[in-house]
């Protein structure tokens, strides 16, 4: 996980800088960035509409290099806002999933993609 946490440090410093250097921070409120970053999930979307599966063969090289543009944006605003927040990032997907392996046991749930409230009690 150290690995992924410098990676997201570097993603915090680059943004950072980017926002700094356009005088941006006065527009970046928690609320801002969370349109921004919901906004930018939808345009992500946009480019899986209407296919099939999505798969890499299915998107082809050009759309590929879209998409990949796209999740870096949801990944700066996403970053931006837990900076904002000063949440932690990488302790927050460890809480996570400790909360999801609760909810959904590998030994109950495997190959199943119900949600955990459609799953018969134990």
């Amino acid at each position: 996980m150290n690995q992924e946490i410098n990676q997201l440090d570097t993603i915090r410093t680059l943004a950072r800088a980017f926002v700094e250097e356009r005088d941006w921070g006065q527009f970046h409120t928690p609320k801002n960035l969370s349109s921004a970053l919901s906004v930018e999930a939808a345009e992500l979307l946009e480019h899986f509409q209407w296919l099939k599966t999505g798969t890499q063969e299915e998107l082809g090289a050009e759309k590929l290099a879209q998409v990949r543009h796209e999740m870096a944006d949801v990944l700066v605003y996403l970053v931006l806002l837990a900076d904002q927040l000063d949440v932690d990032l990488g302790a927050a997907v460890q809480e996570k999933m400790v909360l999801n392996r609760a909810k959904y046991p590998a030994d109950k749930v495997r190959g199943d993609a119900r949600k955990y409230h459609e799953y018969p009690p134990d």
